[in-house]
């Protein structure tokens, strides 16, 4: 069991952006974080569009940050487990909703073979998450607030329908915005068209 100061050594030095910090979080956590990932979904529609890895991946993606924004207090080991553990339930809670909301029909989906998927971030570090947390950073800057949360509602997993739903713009005048804001914003960091 760890100590409270060991806690709060590590996790003031994931604050600071250690990488170091962030792979040994990785180490403790992942396990466990996979564990309830795959008890909490349930669902056998969505177990066959959703990966385990691919969640807890999400989650940790959007942990890094935001406790580098020190958005977080945690005190304890039981404060971060009980933090990464309701994460995974609203990110499969969000993934069900956009199910929902789409009226997918999943048993419909046309099997892919593995050469034809794209495995996003699967071999993502804590340090390449750690180097894009800056660039990101950087990106959030530059866009406007109206930018900013379709941008947010976008990589949370939402469709742009239920964005449209929320916004009351259409769905296509939401996703061409914000595909113009990330050019202007390419040209202002004078990145490569698939810097990130």
């Amino acid at each position: 069991m760890e100590s409270s100061n060991d806690f709060a050594r590590l996790f003031d030095r994931i604050q600071s952006g250690d990488e170091a910090a962030a792979r040994e979080l990785v180490q403790k956590y992942e396990k466990e974080l996979l564990r309830e990932v795959r008890r909490r979904l349930r669902d056998p529609n969505l177990r066959r569009v959703l990966d385990s890895m691919d969640i807890c991946q999400s989650v940790l993606a959007n942990f890094f940050p935001r406790a580098a924004d020190r958005q977080f207090e945690l005190k304890s080991s039981e404060d971060l487990k009980g933090l990464l553990i309701e994460m995974v339930k609203n990110k499969i809670c969000d993934h069900a909703r956009a199910q929902k909301t789409q009226k997918r029909d999943t048993q419909r989906m046309h099997p892919q073979s593995v050469d034809e998927m794209s495995l996003a971030d699967s071999d993502e570090t804590p340090s390449m998450i750690a180097s894009k947390k800056e660039t990101l950073e950087r990106i959030r800057e530059r866009l406007s607030p109206a930018e900013l949360q379709i941008a947010e509602l976008w990589c949370d997993g939402q469709t742009w329908e239920s964005i449209s739903v929320r916004i009351k713009e259409s769905p296509e005048a939401l996703r061409k915005r914000l595909e113009r804001a990330i050019k202007r914003v390419r040209v202002e960091l004078e990145q490569p068209e698939g810097g990130f």
